[in-house]
């Protein structure tokens, strides 16, 4: 048998090169689970606005994962204990971390699968790669899930700062060319401590502090929240809806098998079992975009019409407003469609349908970011900071919309 060289480099173009620690997350890298990745990508639908935005979740985990060998080196450079056992931990949680999402992020935990969001597919993942792996992830799947008495391992996963916010917001803003969303992950990580086991920032860091929240919220508005790009996701959200429903009547859509099982099925996360998460760890993003394009052919004019508005990139018009859209509005821009079209009114709110967004930077109700002052004291970084802008960053924004089709206008 030949050995496999397993301490690999990727060349990644926002950091240089990323190296593999060991060779177990060398053998997590290589399996199917985690290479499903490839196909499934970062941001959605966003590449209908930005179209550099290609870049996958694949891409991602091996940035969060060279983010965290940062932070330990940091860490332990200032004194900070982490023993070889906790170092792996962490590089496997986080490397982990998003391994549930479905194709195109988002919108599968609203349409296919039955409210289950991605962290509880993630944690499923997990246990079934912890049996293959002989118990070897055991500590990454207790911090992952916050059961560890080091509360900063979980902090660095999944906080207000973690890594993978810091690679998010830097990585989306790179391939969308959204420049207010590049952040100063190198200086963060420099910048952090801990103090009595939670994780902490040096008060000299503050200003970098900002600048990140800053940037998370332009990022919303800009790229995550851009009304094309929400629009197109809540289009794909309707389309998977009006298949499941076709099929659960008995209609035979053309799809892969793994889409086919759960448009047939309900499927809550009581129903997951090793089988099922195998069928769900077959779908990505390429599932979805060769069913929309053997769906713009269908008879059913909710699906054909649909899946044309996706594929060639022709969407609904969508209008935001700071106040409450009416219902009359919408409704009597359904009565008009439904006429047009001799459809009902209720598969008229295909097309015509209302919404919300909200936006927060900063959450207070979440755990703080804190900040420790050059007299020992920690503070909530909004108490520490002088900015006003922290206190507006705070502050929950809500926006509402309205989506309809262009020829109504």
């Amino acid at each position: 048998m030949t050995h496999i060289n397993k301490l690999k480099i990727f060349n990644d173009p926002i950091y240089g090169f990323i190296s593999i620690p060991n060779e177990l997350i060398y053998d997590l890298i290589q399996h199917p689970y985690f290479q499903r990745l490839r196909r499934i990508s970062q941001m959605g639908l966003s590449y209908l606005v930005y179209p550099g935005a290609n870049h996958t979740r694949f891409h991602h985990a091996l940035g969060c994962m060279h983010l965290m060998q940062k932070s330990v080196e940091t860490l332990r450079f200032k004194g900070v204990a982490i023993s070889p056992e906790e170092e792996n931990a962490l590089y496997i949680a986080i490397l982990l971390h998003d391994i549930g999402h479905g194709p195109f992020s988002h919108a599968m935990e609203k349409s296919i699968v039955e409210d289950v969001n991605h962290e509880a597919i993630s944690l499923l993942f997990m246990n079934q790669l912890n049996e293959e792996f002989d118990g070897r992830l055991s500590l990454a799947i207790q911090v992952f899930k916050g059961d560890y008495h080091r509360k900063f391992m979980l902090q660095l996963i999944s906080s207000q700062l973690d890594m993978d916010r810091m690679d998010y917001l830097k990585r989306d803003s790179f391939y969308t060319g959204v420049a207010e969303g590049n952040v100063n992950s190198e200086r963060l990580i420099q910048m952090m401590n801990v103090v009595d086991g939670t994780l902490v920032i040096e008060e000299k860091g503050i200003y970098s502090v900002e600048k990140f929240l800053l940037s998370r919220r332009l990022m919303y508005w800009q790229a995550y929240l851009h009304k094309t790009s929400l629009v197109a996701e809540l289009i794909l959200m309707k389309v998977l809806k009006r298949a499941k429903e076709l099929t659960l009547k008995g209609v035979a859509l053309p799809c892969s098998e793994p889409l086919l099982y759960f448009m047939q099925n309900k499927v809550a996360l009581e129903d997951f079992n090793a089988e099922k998460l195998d069928l769900f760890s077959q779908l990505d993003d390429f599932d979805i975009i060769s069913a929309l394009k053997a769906w713009q052919k269908n008879s059913d004019f909710i699906l054909s019409t649909l899946s044309k508005m996706l594929i060639n990139r022709d969407l609904l018009k969508i209008k935001l407003s700071a106040e409450k859209i009416p219902m009359e509005e919408s409704q009597s821009l359904k009565e008009e469609f439904a006429e047009a079209h001799h459809i009902s009114a209720v598969d008229a709110g295909y097309f015509i349908f209302r919404g919300k967004i909200k936006n927060q930077a900063y959450s207070k109700e979440a755990e703080p970011i804190r900040i420790l002052k050059k007299d020992k004291t920690i503070e909530d970084v909004v108490e520490a900071s002088d900015q006003l802008n922290l206190k507006s960053l705070s502050k929950l924004v809500t926006k509402y919309y309205i989506c309809f089709p262009k020829q109504l206008i």
